[in-house]
């Protein structure tokens, strides 16, 4: 009796033991897939020696997180566009269950608005180059937003200082990105905050690398936590002249490590994990958060929110504390890149004026001016357009004919035609009903009388004169034969 006791105990320990095995961790459930780039050797320009370390770091990290890495160093710009079609090859191969990233160190650039990853080989003689040249983040973005994935995250320690003497008019650090007007389910960080230069570093790694390489590391924490202690982390390393930002669209969670958290570092007062989903909270808000805190604790908290809102609020309530400088330079850098997305989003006459209104004094107002002379090239012809054509509002209130539809326009962009129909229309009815007048024709047709009656009896047509005459004398001597005279002199009128 025993045997099958002691059987079945040693079946269901095997079993439970199979399915533990079997049972999928965090990174286990999805596909991890890396590339890894690492500008360093730059041929015009002097070297990066940090990008080739961060590179290595950051390979071993994402390979002990189970992504399967793809490493590349110090690419020109053929051999960067092959390594992100030949990626994004294998990221669509994969499947829709898939976790695409992308971390790339090295020079970046802003031009017109636009931001590019430098290839080693660029070697620019004025802006216009760059284009030619360089490759666009947004080629990289677009490229892997068009593939159905579950999560795509792009780490950017790019934002360095511009090295080329050439292009002395290009914008300091690198545009917004917002992700959540692209595809959903990204995830994009950046080094340092738009429009700002970051640091390389005085150790083997970049502060960005050094910070990422350290919090990543973490077991259980989201990534929107990993890279709020990300840049609490690097702000403090860099003494607050270095602040990490990123925007996210993401729709699942990612953690880079699962299992329980032993010996991490605890949850930051007040942040919370999904602050980036969350939305925005007012300055008013952030005064009553912040009402009472230690200045460095309120810091530490606006650091790691890194919105408008929060800065301002401390700005506010901390106008002595040491920490408010940096702060308030901050957000003045932060509300004129957010202005000078507005402009290059909308990209037309108005949008450039505006922020040239506000920041004509900015590293970015010559570039403004010049997208201001090509909007205005371009739509030279359009305020004619726009002086001929009326308010939309009185083409829709315009009256209507109910006995009859009007035509369409010939021209439908052009509402002037639509008023000038109804109104003929609207005009016709009253011109028929206010004008009574006898019938058009005032005498019959000439041959009327004869096809409706025959001729009577009497002279021949030649006697006209005695017809006419004989009519009329007997008329009106003797009324029996006066009819019949009349008789013949109508009908000799009618025969003339």
């Amino acid at each position: 009796m025993r045997r099958p006791v002691l059987r079945n105990l040693f079946l269901a320990s095997s079993l439970v033991a199979l399915a533990q095995l079997m049972t999928p961790t965090d990174a286990d459930a999805e596909a991890r897939l890396a590339l890894v780039i690492g500008q360093s050797a730059y041929r015009t320009v002097p070297e990066l020696p940090n990008a080739a370390n961060d590179a290595r770091g950051m390979t071993e990290l994402l390979g002990n997180a189970g992504f399967t890495v793809t490493t590349a160093a110090n690419l020109a710009q053929n051999e960067m566009r092959a390594a992100i079609s030949d990626f994004a090859g294998k990221v669509s191969a994969s499947g829709a269950d898939t976790v695409a990233l992308v971390f790339y160190a090295g020079h970046g650039l802003q031009i017109d608005g636009e931001n590019y990853l430098v290839p080693v080989d660029l070697d620019p003689k004025r802006e216009a180059d760059i284009p030619l040249q360089g490759v666009r983040l947004n080629d990289l973005l677009n490229t892997l937003g068009a593939l159905p994935t579950r999560a795509r995250i792009f780490m950017l320690d790019a934002c360095r200082n511009n090295p080329f003497p050439a292009l002395s008019g290009a914008g300091h650090g690198l545009a917004i990105v917002d992700t959540k007007a692209g595809a959903l389910g990204s995830f994009i960080s950046y080094s340092t905050s738009p429009g700002a230069e970051a640091e390389d570093g005085s150790g083997v790694d970049s502060p960005y690398t050094t910070a990422a390489l350290t919090v990543a590391k973490q077991p259980n924490l989201p990534i929107e936590e990993v890279f709020k202690r990300i840049r609490i982390a690097v702000a403090q390393s860099t003494d607050g002249r270095q602040i990490p930002w990123e925007s996210s669209s993401l729709t699942t969670d990612f953690k880079f490590f699962g299992g329980e958290s032993s010996g991490g570092q605890p949850a930051l007062p007040g942040a919370s994990a999904m602050a980036l989903a969350s939305g925005t909270r007012s300055v008013a808000d952030w005064r009553k958060d912040l009402q009472g805190k230690e200045p460095k604790a309120a810091y530490e908290l606006v650091i790691a929110d890194d919105t408008v809102e929060a800065y301002q609020a401390y700005v506010e309530l901390y106008a002595q504390a040491s920490y408010t400088p940096r702060l308030r330079t901050i957000l003045e850098r932060r509300r004129q890149m957010l202005a000078w997305e507005r402009a290059t989003a909308i990209n037309t006459r108005a949008s450039f004026e505006a922020y040239l209104a506000n920041w004509d004094n900015s590293d970015l107002a010559a570039t403004a001016r010049r997208l201001l002379l090509r909007v205005q090239n371009r739509n030279y012809a359009l305020p004619v357009a726009a002086a001929a054509a009326p308010a939309p509002v009185a083409v829709a209130m315009a009256p209507t004919c109910p006995c009859s539809a009007p035509s369409t326009p010939a021209t439908p962009v052009n509402p002037a035609v639509a008023p000038v129909i109804k109104k003929r229309v609207d005009d016709t009815p009253p011109k028929r009903k206010v004008v009574e007048t006898p019938p058009k024709p005032r005498r019959p047709p000439p041959d009327e009388v004869i096809y409706e009656r025959a001729p009577p009896p009497g002279p021949p047509p030649e006697a006209v004169g005695v017809g006419i005459g004989v009519g009329i004398g007997l008329g009106m001597g003797m009324g029996g034969r006066g009819g019949s005279g009349y008789g013949r002199g109508d009908y000799n009128r009618g025969r003339y």
